[in-house]
């Protein structure tokens, strides 16, 4: 498997990816909102208080997700005064491919980081279908699952709507390829950041963005049975996945703690 990319700080030795903290000491850089994690309806409340148009938000979310900008700056229809006040209060977050490995069959594995230093797991993969992405959640997990390397230093943080978005954004545009289907399989537990993979999932599907449809998207839990309720409830018709990993209850029950929760 081809490696490329560079070490980060705080890496611990294991085989693969591990998940990475942010490195010791350092301060996070993010004190202004990621507005990539707006959905189309709170970008509309947004442009109210800022007394701007309704037109505005449909044109953003557009820039942001459609054409994916980078910068404020790209979005060349806007006013100079409502790009500053979005500057001003706003950061656009993109991951930064840290490192990638790629494999024979053409699938590629990727170390992300994150604006804060943290760093999470994405996959390409390439099927006759389509393309598909494998997308982390959360930096971390406190999930307990005996098998799964993620779940060692414990959860860390939730990822927010715009970053779980900016994995598939990077991944397409290191590969110059079109994404057409989504797993929630990567690090964390979606249903653990239920909040924050809603909002993911309104962005991500919505045909002013990226438009992969629901029937394109599996989320796979552990098994979280409130979420599963909740999730249920919203009637998104994407495709659920229980990870059983054992033939029994009890053998369940020994490597995953969730299964006597």
């Amino acid at each position: 498997m081809e490696q490329t990319g560079i070490a980060l700080e705080g890496t611990r030795a294991a085989k693969g990816f591990p998940c990475v903290r942010p490195p010791s000491g350092r301060e996070d850089t993010q004190k202004r909102a990621p507005i990539t994690s707006y959905t189309q309806p709170k970008l509309a409340a947004l442009m109210r208080e800022l007394g701007q148009p309704a037109f505005r938000a449909k044109q953003i979310f557009r820039w942001l997700h459609g054409k994916q900008a980078r910068t404020f700056e790209e979005m060349t229809d806007q006013p100079k005064a409502l790009i500053a006040a979005l500057r001003e209060r706003f950061v656009i977050e993109r991951p930064e491919i840290a490192r990638r490995q790629v494999s024979r069959d053409g699938t590629i594995k990727y170390l992300l980081r994150l604006a804060d230093g943290s760093a999470i797991e994405t996959v390409w993969m390439r099927y006759s279908y389509g393309n598909t992405v494998c997308v982390s959640t959360q930096v971390g997990c406190r999930m307990g699952c005996r098998f799964c390397a993620s779940t060692q230093g414990g959860r860390v943080r939730d990822m927010t709507a715009g970053e779980i978005a900016g994995e598939i954004y990077t991944a397409a545009r290191d590969t110059g390829e079109r994404v057409s289907h989504i797993v929630l399989m990567g690090i964390g537990e979606p249903l653990d950041n239920f909040d924050n993979v809603m909002d993911f999932l309104s962005i991500i599907s919505s045909p002013d963005g990226a438009n992969i449809g629901m029937r394109n998207i599996s989320l796979s839990t552990c098994g979280l049975v409130p979420g599963i309720e909740k999730l249920a409830r919203r009637h998104l018709g994407l495709t659920l996945s229980v990870s059983l990993h054992a033939p029994t209850n009890e053998q369940r029950s020994a490597m995953m703690p969730i299964n006597d929760a």
